[in-house]
């Protein structure tokens, strides 16, 4: 061989050599699949324009819309449409992603009011040597549709927990909690504008279909709209709130409490409701709340406790839920949850069965119902309870209106390491789970669970026919 050949052909093999060393490295497994996304809003009516802000590492990604009620409803397939893929900063889960907007979409009249859940989903065939494997990611956001018009097809307003889900959404790291967040760190603020978390399937959507069995009909709206579009209050005759209906905002509960001074009712199948006040701000796409650490919040140094972002309850703040809901959370608790009363009957004791809430069910006083779906729990909202002639009446101590008829009780309790964050709260307490109504303009009827719908789920004949007494008497 000669000189020259052979030097080529040493080069030839060292090349062979490298990519043989370095190919599999560089340049055969594939990227990760992902797509996410959120929407501009958290409700919209007919004639809005939706704005979807989607970030895939696909260059294509696939949609459909659904309305979710007692079965879903698609609405909406578009399929190859252009991905890109943005960075997420630092702060996303506190001020946003500020990714631009990938996709725009106009509501059609024919979108009835209710909770939409949009998919996307990508596809890829794998890495272009190795893993060569068709490949799929799903992501999911949701929006809700409210009435174009208020009060014409239902005098029912359900508004959805919108401010809880975003309160537990720890994507990009945090939330208002430290158990599931980067580092253990609880944040203090949470935005919107980041891929969304969702409670809908585990309260409201069992609510949702059961009415829509029962051929009720709901217009729906997000917590927010309470806030920022409360002229919608005054073309229903009742608001509801169903599952776990935790933060509120000072102007949310302003206008929900004017309305019921001037005869709207409201009913609240929730518990652990109203329990933090939050503050809005990005004109609603985010919520400050500074929970436990009420000494954190700015508002506290200049003086004003008023909106300090906290217990409703603290004393500071001297506005307890209970002048609201007629129960709170610091005379309830957990039943079967959180290690208390894990063995409980997670049924409603029954008092007061000559009331008009009970008609047609035939209970008894002393009688329990609900255990078989555990419609008590996972949290739980009382009052301070004195006994006389053997039923249970409010104190009024706490708050709860001296008028509160008290229907139905379960035992609850808070668990001991969450009992000491908290100001003059007595660790030793045992509370309950109350149900009961009070009438000062309006009637409120509160159910002081969580899992009230849980029960409709299950078709218990005694909270379907509670619950259909509610609706139908105070939507008059």
């Amino acid at each position: 061989m000669r000189r020259e050949d052979r030097r080529t052909w040493l080069l030839a093999c060292a090349g062979w050599w490298l990519l043989a060393a370095t190919g599999a490295a560089q340049q055969v497994e594939p990227r990760p699949l992902f797509v996410e996304g959120y929407a501009d809003q958290l409700s919209y009516q007919a004639g809005d324009e939706i704005a979807l802000h989607v970030s895939t590492s696909a260059p294509k990604y696939d949609l459909e819309i659904a309305r979710l009620g007692a079965a879903p409803q698609v609405v909406l397939k578009q399929a190859g449409i252009d991905g890109r893929e943005f960075p997420v900063p630092e702060d996303a889960s506190s001020h946003g992603c500020r990714w631009p907007v990938s996709l725009r979409l106009p509501v059609p009249a024919e979108w009835k009011s209710g909770y939409y859940q949009v998919t996307l989903r990508v596809e890829d065939r794998g890495g272009p040597f190795i893993q060569r494997n068709r490949r799929t990611a799903e992501g999911s956001l949701f929006f809700i549709v409210r009435s174009a018009h208020p009060g014409r097809d239902t005098r029912i307003l359900l508004q959805l927990c919108t401010n809880t889900y975003n309160a537990y959404n720890n994507w990009g790291g945090h939330s208002l909690y430290a158990y599931h967040a980067r580092n253990k760190l609880q944040g203090h603020r949470v935005s919107f504008d980041r891929p969304p978390a969702s409670q809908f399937s585990r309260w409201e959507q069992p609510f949702v279909a059961w009415a829509e069995r029962e051929g009720l009909t709901l217009d729906y709206a997000a917590n927010s709209d309470l806030e920022f579009r409360p002229e919608l209050l005054a073309s229903y005759r009742l608001v509801l709130s169903v599952g776990h209906d935790e933060y509120w905002s000072a102007p949310m509960r302003d206008h929900l409490e004017a309305f019921v001074a001037q005869g709207g009712n409201v009913a609240f199948f929730s518990g652990n409701t109203c329990c933090w006040q939050v503050r809005s701000e990005d004109q609603g796409r985010a919520l400050v709340c500074y929970k436990q650490w009420y000494n954190v919040d700015p508002l506290y140094r200049r003086g004003d406790p008023r909106l300090l972002a906290t217990l409703w309850s603290h004393h500071l703040i001297g506005r307890p839920e209970n002048q609201l809901t007629g129960v709170g959370f610091l005379f309830g608790g957990y039943h079967r949850s959180h290690g208390q009363f894990m063995d409980g009957p997670a049924a409603f004791t029954v008092h007061r069965p000559e009331h008009w809430v009970f008609e047609g069910t035939q209970v008894k006083s002393g009688q329990q119902f609900g255990g078989q779906d555990t419609i008590v729990g996972y949290e739980c909202d009382g009052c301070e309870l004195q006994w006389k002639d053997g039923l249970p009446e409010p104190t009024g101590k706490d708050g709860t209106p001296r008028e509160f008829v008290v229907l139905g009780t379960c035992p609850a309790r808070w668990h001991p390491d969450d009992s000491w964050w908290y100001e003059r709260f007595d660790q030793e307490r045992t509370g309950a789970a109350v149900m009961g109504l009070y009438t000062r303009g309006g009637t409120v009827f509160t159910a002081g669970t969580t899992d009230w719908a849980h029960g409709l789920q299950g078709a218990d004949p005694v909270v379907k026919r509670i619950t259909r007494n509610l609706l139908e008497r105070l939507a008059k």
